[in-house]
């Protein structure tokens, strides 16, 4: 039987969270620190553990089938890929900051001015969109001391909460792209039936993240105000309680509709709501 390779993170930001996300899909594996490899032992799949920056082209010229990779590194590297899930972990923005002191006030203001960075090829084409011609300055490391050290007028680097922008006195200026993790796939093999499933497992944790299973009490009296609130996946169950005029209806609500559907359920007449995770939801 064909094996897949699916390369993530060795160390770094997205390493944990990729780990997690295949475990939570069922497989069985080690992470080996010391190690680029690790076989699942239920699923024909090998893991690599490379370097974020290699994982792209390792995917693009075949050597990984599948890869998980911030989407920034993606488009920095400019490879020919195919995107196939978006992960929702790693979410962070790619932003020009300037210091706190600094005139620049428009992007016009940065024309002739130099802007330190470890993502030249992202920045030229922001750039040039906007029409700014500035001077680029490729840096490796922490950016974020260029412009006290003299080196630069602003830089062009990742921001998540820009607590590091702050410590170095400097202020997001303009949002270059946003990016998150991404599985991604070399072009032609989307549609590998070995691919589909291990994308269908990777799905149902994502949907069970995104949602909370709930069970409440409601009078049949009530019962329609309440079960218009509640879709459900398809739609909510309702099931017989012991007492006649109560029963009991099950369902999910989307994680980010929680605590205002909750008001409304209750007001609606819903008791004795009970809320609990979901660990996969398969369509």
């Amino acid at each position: 039987m064909k094996t897949l390779k699916i390369a993530i993170q060795k160390s770094g930001r997205l390493n944990e969270k990729s780990v997690e996300l295949l475990k939570n899909c069922g497989l069985n594996f080690e992470n080996y620190k010391s190690s680029l490899i690790s076989p699942v032992s239920n699923f024909p799949l090998e893991i690599l553990f490379l370097r974020d920056d290699d994982i792209p082209e390792y995917v693009q010229d075949g050597i990984a089938d599948l890869g998980i990779v911030g989407e920034n590194v993606i488009e920095e590297t400019e490879v020919d890929v195919a995107y196939l899930q978006r992960l929702g972990f790693g979410k962070c923005s790619l932003k020009i900051a300037v210091p706190n002191n600094n005139s620049i006030a428009t992007l016009e203001d940065l024309n002739g001015k130099a802007i330190a960075t470890t993502y030249p090829v992202i920045l030229k084409k922001f750039l040039e969109e906007k029409g700014i011609n500035s001077e680029i300055r490729t840096i490796s490391g922490s950016v974020e001391i260029s412009p006290g050290l003299g080196l630069s007028d602003a830089i062009c680097d990742l921001v998540s909460t820009g607590g590091t922008l702050k410590s170095n006195g400097l202020k997001p200026f303009a949002d270059v792209m946003s990016s998150e993790a991404i599985l991604i796939s070399n072009k032609g093999n989307e549609n590998d039936d070995l691919i589909q499933e291990l994308i269908q497992r990777i799905q149902s944790v994502l949907r069970a993240k995104e949602t909370k299973y709930v069970v409440l009490n409601v009078l049949k009296e009530n019962l329609a105000a309440v079960t218009a609130l509640l879709p459900g996946v398809k739609s909510p169950s309702v099931v017989p309680l012991a007492e006649p005029e109560w029963v009991a209806v099950h369902t999910v609500i989307p994680e980010r509709d929680f605590w205002d559907r909750i008001s409304q359920l209750k007001q609606a007449g819903a008791q004795g709501i009970v809320v609990m995770p979901i660990e996969k939801i398969i369509l």
